[in-house]
């Protein structure tokens, strides 16, 4: 079987990572996947008024799968731009509401932490919550200007990754942290917590742990081996990811999946370290989370005995030192041992 994957490198670092990413994938499991790249970008925007082209969503919804590099350059485009004209939009169409990031210490990886034990899962609830776009601003420019953000939490979007969560922990070490901020939020996140305790009624094989987020933060940073699966809102778990990625040595080895877990329409696969304009030029990009996220699509399309032999590889590469520093070695350098690794 050939899978049909759609390729936006889009700016800055994306383009070599993905490249990496792509190298990796077909040599791993040649003739697989049948790949076509997408131009969109900021570069894009500034040529003609959009990220993507208005029947964007409609071409990419013919593809098994979407692997983005990274989307972003803010001296030529507003974040909130090239955000809401690509990943956004991306994500809520194809209904990827379950955002998966792993967070553990690859082989000969020295992180900030004295713990070295931990396997923390994070899964961010994609398409609404804190980011749903709903508000607006009025007298703009005025002493009067309001500007109103209105988070949206729905019973069907809070249950789905909540018991997407709960089947994660099931399959992993059986504890599932559900993170909230329901002392202050007594709204939105008290209903969460409602929720949460309704459902853990289905998974009794499953410990649940309750945390507000500015306590699970410390606990990321002081007890990161106690976490097994967390789940969180999207924004708690946009920040707790950030965090994660922090503990596990740095945004270099920050792979994720943004799936739709029915299966209904593509799901995307992207390292979540941003176009970095900083060093784009210096040709020193660290490609293991582009890998490692294209790990996690050959493991979701199917390609497991794939997935597996890239992730050996990469900890192949890394035991021995390779990339495991933020700008000591070249891309194409860590490309090459990943490559030899798989011989």
């Amino acid at each position: 079987m050939t899978y049909r994957i759609a390729l936006i490198p889009g700016d800055g670092i994306g383009l070599p990572v993905t490249e990496a990413a792509l190298q990796v994938a077909q040599k791993v499991a040649p003739g697989l996947l049948d790949c076509v790249t997408f131009p969109w970008s900021c570069e894009h925007y500034l040529q003609t008024g959009r990220m993507m082209p208005e029947d964007g969503i409609d071409t990419l919804r013919g593809f098994d799968a979407i692997f983005l590099g990274a989307v972003g350059w803010p001296a030529k485009v507003p974040d909130s731009v090239s955000l809401h004209g690509l990943l956004l939009p991306i994500r809520k169409a194809f209904v990827q509401y379950a955002n998966i990031r792993p967070h553990r210490l690859l082989p000969g990886v020295k992180g900030p932490l004295r713990k070295q034990g931990f396997d923390i899962l994070c899964i961010r609830e994609n398409t609404e919550g804190e980011y749903s776009g709903a508000g607006g601003r009025v007298h703009v420019g005025t002493p009067d200007e309001v500007a109103v953000e209105t988070s949206i939490f729905t019973r069907v979007g809070v249950e789905r990754i909540l018991r997407f969560g709960f089947e994660q922990a099931r399959k992993r070490r059986g504890k599932l942290a559900s993170v909230t901020k329901s002392n202050a939020q007594k709204y939105s996140m008290v209903f969460w917590d409602e929720l949460t305790h309704q459902i853990a009624a289905d998974y009794p094989d499953v410990e649940v742990s309750h945390y507000h987020v500015d306590a699970i933060c410390a606990r990321m940073v002081m007890a990161p081996e106690t976490l097994d699966v967390v789940v969180a809102s999207n924004l708690f778990g946009d920040i707790l990811t950030d965090l994660g990625a922090a503990i596990q040595g740095g945004l270099g080895f920050a792979a994720s999946a943004n799936i739709n877990p029915t299966r209904s329409a593509p799901s995307m696969f992207e390292p979540v370290h941003g176009s970095a304009p900083d060093i784009a030029h210096l040709g020193v990009a660290n490609p293991i989370a582009a890998i490692w996220s294209a790990a996690m699509m050959l493991d979701h399309l199917g390609a497991t005995d794939a997935a597996a032999r890239i992730m050996a590889a990469v900890e192949a590469t890394t035991a021995q030192g390779m990339g495991t520093v933020p700008g000591q070695d070249r891309t194409e350098v860590i490309t090459a041992a990943v490559l030899a690794a798989l011989d």
